[in-house]
C-alpha cells in the first residue's frame, strides 16, 4: 500500500463558511480530521518518534502496557523533550500491569492547556519512567493539526 503526505490541516466538509441560516444549506459544516501517531518505548527510555505539529488539540493519549515496568516504582508521565510534566505530573500513571491506560492532565490547568492547545512550536513526545526498569509499551497521540485555540 502507498503512504501519502499532507501538509495539513486536512479539512472535510462541504460547506466552508457561513453565509445564511439553513443548516445543510448555507451554514458551515467544514470540520479537521483527527490525527494520530504511536511509537514504541521502553522503560529505560523516554524517546518516542512522535512529533506533534504547533498549535495542535491533542484529543486523548493512550498507553498500552505490553511488558508490566518493574522496579521500585512502575509509574510514568506522559511530556515533551523539553517538559517531562507538559501532559501529567511526574509518575501520574501506573505502568505495572499490561493494559490500557488512558493519560489525563488531571485537575492541573498549564496540563489542561496543553491539551487544548500545544503551543506555538512543535512538540516531540517523551514518556517518562519513575526508574529504569523492563517495561515496555505503545502510545498513541490522537489530535487536531493546527487548531490554534489559544
Amino acid at each position: 500500500m502507498a503512504n501519502t503526505t499532507f501538509s495539513g490541516p486536512l479539512r472535510a466538509g462541504t460547506i466552508q463558511n457561513t453565509v445564511g441560516t439553513t443548516v445543510g444549506t448555507d451554514v458551515a459544516n467544514v470540520g479537521q480530521v483527527v490525527m494520530v501517531q504511536s511509537n514504541n518505548f521502553t522503560q529505560a527510555s523516554s524517546a518516542t518518534t512522535i512529533v506533534v505539529p504547533a498549535n495542535s488539540q491533542i484529543l486523548r493519549i493512550t498507553v498500552y502496557i505490553t511488558t508490566a515496568m518493574t522496579g521500585v516504582a512502575s509509574t510514568f508521565g506522559v511530556g515533551t523533550t523539553v517538559l517531562a510534566t507538559a501532559f501529567t505530573a511526574a509518575s501520574a500513571a501506573a505502568g505495572g500491569t499490561i493494559g490500557v491506560v488512558t493519560i489525563s492532565p488531571g485537575t492541573d490547568a498549564t496540563r489542561t492547556g496543553a491539551f487544548i492547545d500545544v503551543g506555538t512550536t512543535d512538540v516531540k513526545i517523551a514518556v517518562t519512567s519513575t526508574n529504569t526498569g523492563s517495561g515496555v509499551g505503545v502510545i498513541s497521540v490522537e489530535y487536531v493539526q493546527a487548531r490554534n485555540l489559544t
